[in-house]
């Protein structure tokens, strides 16, 4: 395969901060494209990165984003271990894909690159007990987040490299536009280039294009920029705001006197119509899609909805995310069991916008049957 790079370096002088991590910000590194005439990256196995030639990387975990990567790199060619704990789901889905799980202190000790594919929650105590005192050192360690290291949870040796690859969506996703011959972005970091810097770099980027990343586009960031733009869209955004929003307007027509099945769906079914046309196409190209008169409906109401006390408020959560008191509060929590999570989980259960939702989603066969396979 001829492959030519490309790269593109894109500045903002919004997001430099005075800390070692705000150094860079929103780099595309060099893109591996196939030149005019050369092989297609359209099959569903990617080619072997160079970096990752011999070498035997350890996914630690198997869940939702640790069986992409584990999959993703095997079919590049990688020599893939993946660490589980005997018994759990992950060793059986391991085994299952054609994979040999092995406890994570034995994969960690045969690996040089070990992904660490877990919850953020468990991170410190893993690493502590199953992780750091097993691995090889020259080893290299790479996260999905960057929660935990950004907020000091895990602390390796300073031989130890330590770097992100983020795919930008869920490993369902990651896996099946890999199978199809495409490609989500990730973000790539190094926190630690350890004892040999350029090693760490190029194995990490290795690992990012091993799971298709190269075929759309690898960001460079730091951990401190991944760990608080997700956060903060996470909570003001993505699973906050959205989903309060609908909660609100969904007991804003009930209380008004509307059926519950008719504010669900036009205040929670229809939001997937308009976020896919925003993913695909944009938010400018999505109002031209839109109706006259929901796109003047959605001026006027943006501007009644959102105003300056709503940036303030979003403004207080980044705030509390960039010093460190959210992490604190969720590690507590953690710590503790989730006593606070679980009564939040517990009560939006039973919100009355679940049995709306579980009715309209039985007009749709389809939808039930994802559900089941899911």
């Amino acid at each position: 395969m001829c492959l030519q790079n490309r790269s593109v370096l894109i500045q903002n002088a919004d997001f430099q901060r005075n800390d070692p991590e705000s150094l860079f910000f929103g780099r595309l590194i060099p893109q591996f494209q196939p030149s005019k005439g050369s092989e297609s990256l359209s099959g569903p196995l990617g080619k072997l990165p160079e970096a990752l030639a011999g070498t035997t990387v350890a996914v630690i975990g198997f869940g939702n984003q640790g069986f992409a990567h584990a999959l993703n790199l095997r079919d590049s060619g990688v020599q893939v271990v993946v660490g589980t704990r005997k018994g759990q789901t992950g060793w059986k889905n391991a085994l299952e894909a054609g994979l040999t799980p092995v406890e994570i202190a034995q994969a960690t000790a045969k690996a040089e690159l070990v992904i660490v594919a877990l919850p953020d929650e468990i991170h410190e105590k893993l690493w502590t007990s199953d992780i750091q005192p097993f691995l090889k050192p020259s080893a290299v360690v790479g996260f999905l987040h960057g929660f935990s290291v950004h907020h000091g949870l895990v602390k390796a040796a300073p031989e130890i490299g330590i770097v992100m690859v983020a795919p930008k969506g869920p490993g369902k996703t990651l896996r099946d536009r890999f199978v199809s011959g495409q490609g989500l972005p990730a973000l790539f970091a190094v926190h630690q280039g350890g004892s040999n810097p350029a090693r760490t770099r190029a194995l990490a980027l290795a690992w990012a294009a091993g799971i298709g990343s190269a075929r759309a586009a690898i960001v460079e960031t730091t951990f401190a920029h991944e760990t608080e733009t997700d956060l903060f869209g996470e909570q003001t955004v993505l699973c906050g705001g959205v989903v309060a929003l609908m909660q609100a307007a969904f007991e804003t027509l009930v209380k008004a006197g509307y059926p519950a099945d008719l504010a669900y769906m036009e205040c929670c079914q229809e939001l997937k119509q308009i976020t896919d046309l925003i993913f695909e196409k944009g938010l400018a190209a999505t109002r031209h899609a839109i109706s006259n008169t929901a796109e003047f409906g959605g001026f006027v109401a943006g501007e009644t909805l959102i105003d300056d006390t709503v940036k303030q408020r979003m403004q207080a959560l980044l705030a509390d995310i960039r010093s460190g008191a959210f992490g604190k509060r969720l590690h507590a929590d953690a710590a503790a069991g989730f006593p606070w999570l679980k009564a939040q989980r517990a009560a939006a259960a039973g919100h009355p916008i679940e049995q709306a939702g579980a009715s309209v989603r039985q007009w749709m066969p389809w939808l039930m049957q994802s559900e089941k396979e899911t």
